[in-house]
């Protein structure tokens, strides 16, 4: 049984179970008590906050200590930390003969109950203007906790900082947490009508919303379009304007591809990026900077006002898209527990269509250009840049599947794969339990710089190998658990070492630079 107790509370002891039959932790407890083992003649090696326990005793029935055959080594590890009152539980037994059998349960935190005492940490929800007509609507958790990192969050297409509830409320007990709504999306949507109808002027659908279907566009929405290329100055802004610091900055889907671009732009505004089911490109049309050339071929690529064809066209596909049977259905599909309560995460979006800017606004993004950089060239910039990625993806998404989180890790073999089954497109709400556990972790790592080891991991040898973990926690009142498989890295150690140094040299020419 291996217990992690993070923070000012009191150092647990960590005990691997050699009896299978040994249920709950008391009993693993008496078990080694009612067997001798002296707690306190354990030897220890201590390495900064980080101590490790080792020893080889002999239980009854085996052989003396000297004898290897027969046998087993019990590890006692105790961590510290900031997160408090997490436990963590793993099985394993182990020959030191060389036989061994895996049988690993790792038991993680739910999320705060109220039914227990336990309070998630408050949301505030804000707007900061960023251009004329157009505010940047966010959420923000933890502000209080001084000192400590900033995580960002970035949404999916047609959602918003809303589908972040669940990170905001646990993880701000321990960080400063911010999530925000692209422009054009959740409430960062004009107040405005960008390209207002005239008088006599009129929709040949009663239901579709007017704002942006009129043929003379306001001087201020002149060039606005919805595309990857803004949200990334998007995130810039916030980043440099509001946060005011280096973040660490985590996107599902949409929301992974502009994390990964805003990172290539900006390395020195990101401390890490992780993905949850990143989409691997967005927009079909293409880039007038990149490719201006072909990019003549096509008129319009998502700007107001918005030409005729396209109002007919997304007149018919809204009635149809905005229907909230459609979005039941697209949740059920994206969801791979149908268990899971979506039920928040629906009337969000369903209110956000009965905006009278959000066909318009649908009919831009869906035409916007693509991004100047592509996705695969925004993962060669970062690794390019040093800039640590972590992936974690549901296993079931339908949209993305595993394929596509395996050609990232390709790219970038030194990045931890975490394989989420039973999962889907949205991991974070769907197993926030495990994605929340996993973020802890691999920021801990990263801001140790390696004193911590990454989630799952106990040995920096295991990460060349693919290890399976069944991660097991509480919600409401029952246990739920998923398989969680990490991909290891087969970087060589020179190269591990090289971008070590990298990290340290990146590291202290910011410190310098805020000084």
């Amino acid at each position: 049984m291996e217990t992690l107790s993070y923070g000012s509370a009191p150092c647990c002891q960590i005990v691997k179970s050699v009896d299978k039959s040994l249920n709950s932790r008391k009993s693993r407890v008496s078990y080694f008590a009612n067997h001798g083992v002296d707690y306190n003649s354990c030897k220890s090696s201590i390495c900064g906050s980080v101590r490790f326990y080792d020893m080889v005793f002999q239980q009854r029935g085996f052989r003396p200590q000297n004898s290897v055959e027969g046998s087993r080594r019990i590890k006692l590890k105790v961590y510290s930390g900031n997160y408090d009152g997490y436990v963590i539980g793993e099985e394993e037994s182990r020959d030191i003969s060389g036989l061994e059998e895996h049988a690993s349960k790792v038991l993680i935190p739910g999320l705060p109950d109220e039914s227990n005492g336990e309070s998630g940490v408050s949301i505030s929800s804000c707007f900061r203007e960023w251009k004329p007509k157009l505010n940047i609507h966010y959420e923000k958790a933890g502000c209080d906790n001084l000192g400590s990192s900033h995580v960002l969050f970035l949404p999916g297409f047609g959602v918003g900082s809303f589908h972040y509830e669940k990170q905001l409320k646990d993880l701000g007990r321990d960080f400063r947490v911010w999530a925000l709504d692209f422009l054009g999306q959740g409430m960062s949507l004009p107040f405005e009508d960008p390209a207002p109808m005239s008088k006599e002027g009129t929709t040949s659908n009663v239901n579709i919303s007017s704002w942006g279907f009129g043929d003379e566009t306001e001087p201020w929405a002149t060039k606005l379009v919805y595309s990857a290329d803004l949200w990334q100055e998007q995130v810039r802004y916030f980043v440099e304007e509001v946060i005011g610091e280096p973040v660490y900055v985590v996107g599902n889907s949409l929301g992974g591809y502009v994390a990964l671009y805003f990172a290539a732009c900006n390395p020195h505004l990101v401390k890490g990026v992780t993905l949850l089911n990143a989409t691997p490109f967005w927009g079909f049309l293409p880039n007038p900077v990149k490719s201006p050339r072909l990019a003549k071929i096509f008129p319009w690529a998502g700007t107001f006002p918005l030409p005729s064809n396209i109002k007919r066209l997304t007149e018919l596909l809204w009635e149809k898209i905005s229907d909230p049977k459609s979005i039941a259905d697209v949740l059920n599909q994206v969801y791979a527990d149908h268990s899971t309560n979506v039920d928040n995460v629906f009337s969000r979006i369903v209110e956000i269509t009965r905006h009278p800017a959000a066909a318009a606004s649908f009919a831009s993004i869906m035409c916007a250009p693509q991004g100047e950089l592509s996705f695969s060239e925004t993962l060669s910039r970062c690794r390019m840049n040093n800039v640590p990625i972590c992936l974690m993806y549901g296993k079931e998404d339908p949209w993305v599947k595993p394929f596509w989180g395996l050609q990232v890790k390709n790219k970038v073999p030194e990045a931890p794969y975490y394989l989420i089954s039973p999962a889907g497109h949205c991991p974070h709400d769907e197993v926030p339990e495990v994605i929340n556990f996993l973020l802890r972790g691999w920021i801990r790592n990263l801001e140790s710089q390696g004193s911590f080891s990454l989630p799952l991991l106990e040995e920096l040898d295991s990460m060349k190998h693919t290890i399976d973990r069944e991660l097991e926690f509480p919600r409401e009142g029952s246990k739920k658990s998923v398989v969680v498989k990490f991909m290891g890295s087969s970087v060589s150690l020179w190269d591990r070492i090289r971008s070590y140094i990298k990290s340290q040299t990146k590291f202290r020419n910011l410190a310098a630079k805020s000084q």
